[in-house]
């Protein structure tokens, strides 16, 4: 009876001390317990994804250091880690994305990966080498099919693959599949990977075992979710979401074991709990990661900076969050009320600090460029590249990291100003459309009353100039978000989204804003991602295009 042990970790991309010691540290807590094989994600030992890390001779020297040390400790249990593999043959990229099996202190086996996925935030290709061979490994009697990741994902004839490592371990009798996993996360992605993974299990009839990495790295969230799955295509054990776990299973009673099928349906029903989940870890680790500890955000007594203040609040502590109240000549009362009662609800530190004197000051000296014409954007765009300066200095003098509280509806169209409110460290809501902020602010709300009700409830606005609601120059958000949602996650062109009923003209003018603003984008802060396309590193267009759609 052999027992595995699936080890879902948190790693730190180039961080070989301590990603070296948490692997040995769960080698021997696998020891302890009686395991017979531990398993990690995939490229464990230097974190996923490495980037151009991989072109340098050094960080695979380091990955190649880092076995040597974890290797006395695969005495009397076996581990199975990714790192980078060399590719000596002369030929194709210098390296594989590797699977290193180790026992009796020896490197046994070292499988490659064969399927790269080179779309959206993935860019495997560009650093590996596909494999074009695959063997089963023996172990105990038993022989194991080691699969990474994506080598999996060409079960129903995926046309972006022409091989299918799967039907080649099965041909050599493989007993038992073994999958290491670096899978980032977006809400509507678990049931698609539950049923891929449940899918390779029914066909090949064999015992899956399927290792997920956690943690955030910069904009990518891994939700980790490592599983058993038994041979009828039955998940039995599933690790937790969003936080390291520790789990060892007993081969043959995974067996027989009965579990769920997944149901079609539940990413939707889970959706903004899981966006939340999400966005809380991305926070966390994006500071734990790089070493600061406090955030700083303005707070206008809106929806966007009271859901940025709260999450953030959540991550970090309230007590590290602190909210700046900028009022202009065109804020409500209400407004600062309601931020500084969100503050207060919360717990956080806020100051206040008026922009009036700042911009009149700005605009006299502009005076005799501007003399006679008329206010408009210009004016407005002071306000807010006037809260960025004070925003900025209090971050630099305290070191504070800026959070950006602008969301997806808006970044989308271009509903923001460059070195103005779009300027931060991390945009937190980039992702997120606004009808699903609204919903979110409502979960963060749903045990007692966090987020003020009149900052869910009242006409969005940038208060920029006398009585301005978001509507005067968008579409609603309810209108807005299914056309950016039909064209940015789907890529639905305009026909298609005329067929389904949006109003042409409405659509046209969306598409225009959504393609002229694409260099505001690409000046604005990393985007926690929690969809399956969002801006930035996994979306990639042209600024100087013409193409309507």
């Amino acid at each position: 009876m052999i027992k595995i042990a699936l080890a879902q970790l948190n790693y730190h991309i180039g961080n070989f001390e301590q990603n070296t010691r948490k692997i040995i540290d769960n080698i021997k807590r696998a020891k302890q317990q009686g395991a017979d094989l531990v398993v990690f994600s995939e490229l464990s030992i230097c974190g996923y994804p490495s980037g151009d890390f991989l072109e340098f001779s050094d960080y695979i020297h380091k990955c190649d250091k880092a076995l040597e040390q974890i290797l006395p400790y695969c005495d009397t249990v076996a581990a199975i880690v990714g790192a980078p593999h060399r590719n000596l043959s002369g030929k194709g990229k210098p390296l594989f994305n590797a699977a290193f099996f180790l026992e009796n202190q020896k490197v046994k086996h070292i499988c490659h990966k064969g399927l790269l996925p080179n779309y959206d935030i993935f860019d495997e290709y560009r650093y590996f080498e596909p494999a074009t061979s695959f063997h089963v490994t023996e172990f105990k009697g038993k022989r194991i099919a080691i699969s990474i990741c994506e080598d999996l994902w060409n079960l129903n004839d995926n046309p972006l693959y022409t091989g299918n490592p799967m039907e080649e371990l099965a041909q050599q009798g493989a007993e038992i599949i073994i999958n290491i996993a670096a899978s980032p996360f977006s809400w509507d992605h678990r049931t698609e990977r539950e049923t891929m993974l449940t899918q390779n299990a029914r066909k090949y009839g064999l015992p899956l075992f399927y290792v997920n990495q956690v943690g955030a790295q910069t904009e990518i969230v891994f939700d980790g979710g490592s599983m058993a799955i038994n041979p009828k295509g039955e998940i039995t054990e599933e690790l937790s979401y969003f936080e390291e776990d520790f789990k060892i299973f007993q081969v043959d009673k995974i067996i027989s074991q009965k579990g769920r099928i997944p149901e079609k349906g539940e990413d939707e029903k889970r959706k903004i709990e899981v966006i939340y989940q999400a966005l809380i870890l991305g926070i966390k680790d994006y500071f734990g990661k790089i070493g600061f500890k406090q955030a700083i955000l303005g707070l206008s007594g809106g929806i966007d900076s009271a859901v940025t203040m709260a999450i953030a609040a959540d991550a970090l502590g309230a007590e590290n969050v602190l909210g700046v109240l900028m009022p202009s000549a065109f804020s409500s009362d209400h407004s600062v009320e309601d931020a500084q009662k969100l503050a207060e609800n919360l717990g956080c530190p806020f100051y206040k600090i008026p922009i009036k004197n700042t911009t009149d000051t700005f605009e006299a000296h502009l005076k005799p460029w501007f003399e006679n014409l008329p206010f408009n954007v210009a004016e407005e765009n002071i306000q807010a590249r006037t809260r960025a300066v004070y925003l900025m200095a209090l971050s630099n003098k305290f070191g504070h990291v800026l959070l950006n509280t602008s969301n997806k509806s808006e970044a989308a169209v271009g509903y923001g100003t460059l070195y103005g409110d779009m300027c931060g460290g991390l945009s937190v809501l980039g992702d997120v459309y606004k009808t699903d902020v609204f919903r979110l602010a409502r979960y963060i709300n749903k045990d007692k009353e966090r987020i003020p009700v009149n900052s869910i409830t009242k006409p969005p606005s940038a208060e920029l100039r006398p009585d301005q609601k978001d509507s005067d120059s968008l579409p609603e958000y309810d209108i807005l978000d299914p056309i950016l949602f039909n064209y940015i996650e789907l890529r639905k062109s305009p026909g298609e989204l005329y067929q389904l009923g949006l109003d042409k003209e409405v659509v046209d003018r969306v598409l225009k804003m959504v393609n002229f603003c694409e260099y505001k984008r690409y000046q604005t802060p990393p985007v926690i991602r929690v969809s399956s396309k969002a801006f930035g590193m996994g979306r990639k267009m042209p600024i100087v295009a013409r193409y309507l759609g």
